[in-house]
């Protein structure tokens, strides 16, 4: 699936126009949570490389080389695959700013549509890195926002960060834009 701004065009209702639209920055990133992760991912993933090495050729029952393939195939993804799905998944990401709405377009193997009214739309944060570049953040804040800020490339973690426009370029801009819009 490959999203266009045609996508976004099709979500709009009449009298609707787009303000603004844009995706994610693009690439592999590396992240300030990649400080733990990767280390940790390292760890895990040669210890179940090792226990699944051992296993195999001590010749010990094929149960055990069975139990490890799962601890070695989460350790891949730790290692390395996980910043390929975060890519990927970013690629395939499409923001929308109309004078009704936050439209939020994403997906790897299915279409999945988020729609915020901007009337109804109460709080509205801006995280503002380096470059202009920054993350906008739609309703009331979740304890988890913290915590799994971070994790975005975890699968699953998108429920407990809520809808946001991550790492987009001129955030401030696109901030003002819907301040202006809920006006």
């Amino acid at each position: 699936m490959t999203l266009t701004t045609e996508d976004i065009n099709t979500q709009l209702s009449a009298g609707e126009r787009v303000l603004w639209s844009g995706q994610p920055r693009q690439g592999v990133i590396i992240r300030g949570a990649d400080a733990f992760m990767i280390p940790f991912s390292l760890l895990w993933g040669s210890f179940a490389i090792f226990w699944e090495l051992s296993v195999i050729n001590s010749n010990a029952p094929a149960f055990f080389a069975l139990f490890g393939i799962p601890f070695v195939l989460v350790g891949i993804y730790l290692i390395i695959g996980r910043f390929f799905f975060e890519a990927k998944h970013r690629a395939r990401t499409y923001y929308a700013v109309t004078n009704e709405r936050i439209l939020i377009i994403s997906g790897l193997s299915c279409r999945k549509v988020q729609s915020l009214d901007l009337r109804t739309l109460s709080d509205l944060s801006l995280a503002e890195g380096k470059y202009n570049e920054g993350t906008i953040t739609f309703g009331s804040g979740s304890p988890f926002n913290s915590m799994f800020g971070g994790f975005s490339s975890w699968p699953g973690t998108g429920a407990y960060l809520g809808p946001r426009f991550e790492l987009v370029a001129n955030a401030k801009t696109i901030f003002e834009t819907i301040r202006r819009a809920q006006r």
